[in-house]
């Protein structure tokens, strides 16, 4: 540690920090615009000027080291002053520079409000100019569907630059002329191609790059914030969902270093027009061939109708990708008292949910990659399938410690790796010893095995599981402190339909046996849109979108989103995040757990809950480790060496991801124009790519 005097104050902060750092951690404000905490240091644009003492200028205190300041003559630490009339000066001067170009056009700019240089221009500018020449203007550039551009009001903080090279690794954006000509570009004019430049908008300090799909739509301060966590994927990303009254009008990163740092994909910070779109909000039934209108009295009495005369065994059903912990758990007692244990959720027929939570979690957990140095890859695309943990994967790169190894379909994954092979002949290769990459994990100190739903979602998932756990049991990656099986969901359902055994029971079907012909009578569809239900089974579709499982049901009962209803959600890692009601269903939709629950009296089974807090007293009773928000509950190593030594037999056929279009993988998503466009842009990309 390192003394230092900081406005007369004495404090230690260790030598590798920068002066701005230290000032900070003294309690100090600086401010900046070019200084980003998880971006590289550029230092050009001086606002963060202070005084060291015994130097005959400011200083930039985000490029000047600790390390570097000089003792005293006589020894005595080094003395930073952040208020003296040198540093007002300065920082005043710099101000009036930035602005001499800057429009000054706050009553119609979408960062008003919201603005670092409003605020700085407030605490550390001056309220006139001597600058009286014109002031330079600027063409705006095409980004793409997402990001909306002003390059008149850049200051050329160099920060989009910075992050689109370092974090998003797709660097198509620069610094073109010098001087008074700098501007910043895409060079050829292109949509940019990353799934994550909408946190562009969010790190621009001024108004230069806006948001296209929320340009002039709301202020910041008539909206009301809602903390919560966003469904589109399997990482859990802490989200803020910002309504107008009844509407939600934009969704935003909130700060979680354990889970997303401060990034989101696209599709869930762009997803917002899909919540409005193509809506269910009354129930429907199915007469002729063609669905009705109808009342809940009339819906629920089809069902009935329905379900009265079978047997149990011949009712099943399926969750799909957005559904929270408590309506999954509603449907399994609704189930369980019809006589049926045949449920299923999408894309979870590998898992066994009696072998452990180990078997189907990210077990190194996500902060964990920044201690892996091997990460082999079966079977994933990660950009596409979890783009903010792609790019934890890329931090850890980056620094030369990470060495990837790939089994599947080549992709561009923003960071080099070792392409080993298609399928399971290297896998099984790797499993035995045989393949050099397994010396690479064998020599690496936290190796990661990592199984996406590419593997997992075919018919010989199970055994691909079984395989991929005997390669991390047999490189070390199961040892004292260290689990590096880690099972990459990439949907928000699976990892607690799995907690809570939303999964087939003794004798019951597994999904692709409840949607071969024949096999059900009646088949409940938790908001699956992704299955297949053959002919002859009468469907009820509990969901919020006119999509595929609507549009082959016999029964609708609308639904709530994710932003419409209190729900917890397990996220890839095993943590245990609940989403918060930011706006309310419509029409007459409701939320899921009260649908089942109102349809459970109608049947004669009435589950034993009136409320959402009687629900959850339930679930907690069953499943205790649900009621831990935020935390992690470990899944055992023994589990996992358990689940090596089941094998099975596996198919040749490539892996191939589980995610084609990134853009359009769910409902919301799908109803969503925003998406639709940015699914355009990328198949444009792609075939322009094939030529």
């Amino acid at each position: 540690m390192t003394k230092l005097i900081i406005d007369g104050k004495e404090i230690d902060v260790p030598a590798e920090y920068t002066l701005l750092q230290a000032c900070e951690a003294a309690g100090v404000e600086i401010p900046r615009f070019c200084y980003h905490e998880r971006l590289s240091i550029a230092g050009n644009c001086r606002m963060c000027l202070v005084e060291v003492k015994g130097g005959p200028k400011p200083v930039a205190s985000c490029a000047w080291g600790v390390r570097d300041c000089r003792p005293g003559p006589k020894g005595e630490p080094p003395e930073i002053s952040t208020r003296s009339p040198m540093v007002k000066k300065a920082r005043e001067g710099v101000m009036e520079f930035l602005l001499i170009n800057h429009p000054l056009d706050c009553p119609i700019c979408d960062q008003g409000g919201e603005c670092d240089l409003q605020d700085q221009a407030m605490g550390y500018g001056v309220d006139t100019s001597r600058f009286a020449e014109n002031k330079r203007a600027v063409e705006d550039k095409y980004l793409g569907a997402l990001v909306k551009t002003s390059m008149n009001r850049c200051i050329q903080c160099t920060r989009c630059v910075r992050f689109s090279a370092e974090v998003a690794g797709a660097p198509e954006m620069g610094a073109t002329g010098r001087g008074e000509d700098m501007e910043i570009t895409t060079y050829l004019e292109q949509a940019l191609t990353s799934e994550l430049q909408g946190n562009l908008v969010d790190i621009c300090p001024v108004g230069a790059l806006t948001s296209k799909p929320y340009a002039f739509a709301a202020r910041p301060w008539e909206l009301g914030k809602t903390q919560s966590v966003d469904v589109m994927d399997g990482v859990g990303s802490a989200i803020r969902v910002d309504t107008r009254g009844r509407e939600v009008m934009r969704i935003l990163p909130r700060i979680n270093e354990a889970v997303n740092e401060e990034w989101i994909s696209d599709k869930t910070r762009h997803v917002v027009d899909g919540l409005r779109t193509q809506r269910l909000d009354r129930p429907y039934i199915r007469e002729n061939g063609k669905l009705r209108a109808a009342s809940w009295q009339e819906a629920f009495a089809a069902i009935a109708a329905k379900t009265g005369r079978i047997d149990g065994k011949r009712i099943g059903a399926i969750a799909g990708d957005l559904a929270a912990v408590e309506e999954m758990f509603a449907l399994k007692e609704l189930l369980a008292k019809c006589g049926s244990s045949n449920l299923a959720v999408q894309g979870g027929d590998a898992f066994d949910a009696k072998a452990g939570r180990a078997t189907w979690i990210f077990n190194p957990t996500i902060a964990g990659i920044e201690q892996a140095d091997a990460l082999l890859i079966i079977g994933a695309n990660p950009r596409k399938e979890a783009a903010v943990l792609n790019a934890r994967i890329r931090k850890r790169w980056r620094t030369g410690q990470l060495k990837v190894g790939l089994i599947g379909a080549k992709a561009d994954l923003t960071y080099d790796y070792d392409y080993l092979g298609a399928g399971t002949e290297t896998l099984s290769e790797l499993a035995s010893g045989k393949h050099s990459f397994t010396e690479v994990l064998k020599g690496a100190k936290n190796p990661i095995v990592l199984v996406g739903a590419g593997a997992l979602s075919r018919h010989d998932g199970a055994a691909a599981l079984a395989l991929a756990a005997k390669v991390a049991a047999g490189v070390g990656a199961l040892k004292d402190g260290w689990n590096g099986f880690a099972v990459l969901q990439d949907t928000a359902s699976r990892a607690g339909a799995l907690d809570i055994g939303f999964a087939a029971g003794a004798g019951g079907l597994s999904l692709a046996q409840m949607t071969t012909f024949g096999t059900l009578d009646v088949l409940f569809l938790l908001g699956a849109d992704e299955v297949k239900v053959p002919d002859g089974t009468f469907v009820v579709y509990i969901g919020t979108h006119g999509d595929r499982g609507a549009h082959r049901a016999d029964v609708i009962l609308p639904g709530a989103a994710y932003t419409e209803k209190s729900g917890l959600y397990v996220n890839t890692e095993g943590r245990v995040q609940i989403a918060s009601r930011a706006a309310f269903p419509p029409g007459e939709a409701r939320e899921d757990w009260a649908i089942v629950r109102a349809l459970s009296d109608v049947l004669g089974k009435k589950l034993p809950y009136d409320s959402l807090g009687a629900l959850r007293q339930a679930l907690f009773k069953a499943v205790p480790h649900l009621m831990r928000i935020d935390q992690i509950e470990p899944g055992k190593a023994s589990d996992v060496k358990a689940l090596a030594g089941k094998g099975g037999k596996v198919d040749k056929t490539p892996f191939k991801s589980s995610v084609e279009d990134f853009y359009l993988t769910n409902p919301i998503a799908r109803a969503s124009a925003v998406m639709a466009e940015c699914s355009r842009l990328a198949s444009g990309r792609m075939l322009t790519a094939a030529e």
